[in-house]
């Protein structure tokens, strides 16, 4: 196998991802990824600057991936509490298909200095993903599915709020059962406090 071809750069990525997550950014090491990986130092260092850069790599990746799966999940239904219902389900499954990267990605807002590389950018993606849902929640108050009453950016805030408490209650209590219904309620219950209108039959 090529030590330049993509398949090497996954293979790191995911040696990466269960020492990270496992053991944390600050007591894992280089040696140990290309040791698990089974590839060369010279392997990794062609593929990532240094062991920040494969960290800052795979926060990058997490936010990315949900923000595909979101956009995906929405454009499957027009009304928002649809929308909002099929990006729920979305980012459940996201988190059951790739616990270990959103524990990574979760960490990186919490962590205190050293747990993660100085420097670490990933406040421009969660602002980008939030954008995403302040659009779609603006759309639906022009069209009349949401009162105006509310600014459109706090109520993205207090949706993902409430996704995001979600899937850390999943986190430390595993009986805590994140499926649609669970999505369905959470969304009800959002749409309520956010003063959603019935609409016409």
């Amino acid at each position: 196998m090529p030590k330049h071809g993509p398949e090497t750069r996954r293979q790191i990525l995911r040696a990466a991802l269960k020492r990270f997550a496992n053991g944390g950014y600050a007591a894992t090491s280089v040696q140990q990824i290309v040791g698990d990986a089974k590839v060369s130092k010279p392997a990794l260092y062609y593929h990532f600057r240094d062991k920040a850069d494969l960290f800052q790599a795979l926060v990058s990746e997490a936010h990315d991936e949900r923000l595909q799966a979101v956009q995906q999940a929405a454009a499957r239904k027009t009304d928002i509490r649809g929308q909002l219902i099929e990006i729920l389900a979305a980012l459940f499954d996201y988190f059951h298909k790739n616990r270990e990267l959103t524990r990574i990605a979760f960490a990186t807002a919490f962590a205190a200095p050293g747990e993660v590389p100085p420097g670490l950018r990933y406040l421009d993606r969660c602002q980008r993903n939030l954008e995403f849902m302040r659009s779609l929640i603006k759309r639906a108050q022009a069209n009349g599915e949401l009162s105006r009453r509310f600014n459109c950016r706090d109520l993205a805030y207090g949706f993902y709020g409430q996704a995001h408490l979600c899937i850390t209650a999943h986190l430390v209590m595993p009986d805590f059962r994140l499926n649609r219904r669970v999505a369905e309620r959470i969304v009800d219950l959002f749409l309520t406090g956010a003063g959603a209108k019935k609409r016409r039959a």
